[in-house]
């Protein structure tokens, strides 16, 4: 049985506030690490009402102190909203304060809208063409070896390397991903289109590197799981709702299943809850494992990860729960 994982965005839902999300994130965490899952991973948004992990290193700074043996990192830090310094920096002094447990994930999205990306970047140039090479950078900045650079200002850097990633949802992140020979995880929770091209090509790119002999791939899902296929169901109202409001330019804090419930959908936001649902992993223990087992097998992913976003926290760990047992990765 491959590892499980779980990406959290310290999810505000209605009625709720971040400093709460961060509350329930950290929970979550603790029982996620309970549960023999492998990581937990938060993402860098901006500017969106319902997700307050803005600054991941912070987060997972607060995260890995309060567990002990779970990997903590980022899913993912977008690179071109920052200097690949500071970025080094901030994980060689993660890892250097939790050894062997941090992970960084690296996008190349700016993750929220021009004007943030702007505000953030203080320029004009969005940055995002200079990728490729922010990401060799940063990685001088970790590697342990002649070729890093020796200026003090790479303290704490030289030595202190989390375990990198590159995230992706199209064929341009796999490819560097492999000629880089870094782990490749990819978005199929929002953007599962380009899931066989994007696969095919990190696998066809790989180059052995000094952290990667071999091709590793994790796939993102998202997974929402109940006792009953229809409380699931019921569950995911939250996000089906959530979504139409992001799409149709009304961002807000996560919808409870009782709002969504309520809401009149028109015919073209149906059928955008419909697309965008629709390769969620949705249903009872036995329904979702089934999910996972056949996207492993048409991936064969090396590590599944799954987004669990429901409007409480109860739900949310029952539905992580049942999932874990349903794996096999706990009996409790």
């Amino acid at each position: 049985m491959i590892p499980l994982s779980v990406l959290d965005l310290a999810t505000v839902a209605t009625g709720s506030t971040p400093a709460r999300a961060f509350a329930e994130t950290t929970a979550t965490a603790i029982e996620v690490e309970r549960l023999g899952y492998k990581r937990l991973w938060v993402a860098e948004h901006h500017g969106m009402p319902a997700v307050a992990s803005s600054a991941p290193a912070v987060l997972i700074a607060h995260i890995a102190n309060a567990t002990s043996t779970l990997r903590v990192g980022s899913g993912g830090v977008m690179l071109p909203n920052h200097a690949p310094l500071v970025v080094a920096e901030q994980f060689a002094t993660l890892e250097a304060l939790h050894p062997g447990r941090i992970d960084l994930g690296l996008g190349r999205a700016p993750g929220t809208d021009h004007v943030t990306a702007r505000a953030l970047r203080r320029s004009l140039d969005l940055g995002a063409d200079h990728f490729p090479d922010d990401v060799v950078e940063l990685i001088k900045y970790l590697l342990p070896h002649e070729g890093a650079p020796t200026h003090p200002f790479a303290n704490p850097g030289n030595g202190y390397l989390p375990e990198l990633w590159l995230l992706g949802s199209s064929t341009f992140s796999a490819q560097l991903a492999g000629i880089l020979g870094l782990p490749f995880s990819f978005a199929y929770h929002f953007a599962p289109a380009q899931l066989e091209a994007a696969l095919a090509t990190y696998r066809a790119n790989f180059q052995p590197s000094m952290v990667l002999r071999e091709p590793h791939v994790m796939v993102a899902a998202s997974v929402i799981c109940a006792p009953s296929d229809e409380e699931a169901t019921w569950l995911s109202g939250s996000s089906a709702l959530s979504i139409v409001q992001m799409r149709t330019g009304r961002p807000g804090q996560l919808p409870s299943p009782d709002e969504a419930a309520a809401y009149p959908f028109t015919p073209i936001e149906e059928a955008i809850a419909a697309e965008a649902m629709s390769t969620h992993l949705i249903g009872d223990p036995d329904t979702v494992a089934s999910g996972l087992h056949q996207l492993q097998q048409r991936t064969a992913a090396d590590e599944l990860m799954i987004s669990t976003r429901v409007h409480s926290l109860e739900a949310r760990i029952e539905s992580l729960a049942l999932v874990a047992r349903a794996w096999g990765i706990s009996e409790t």
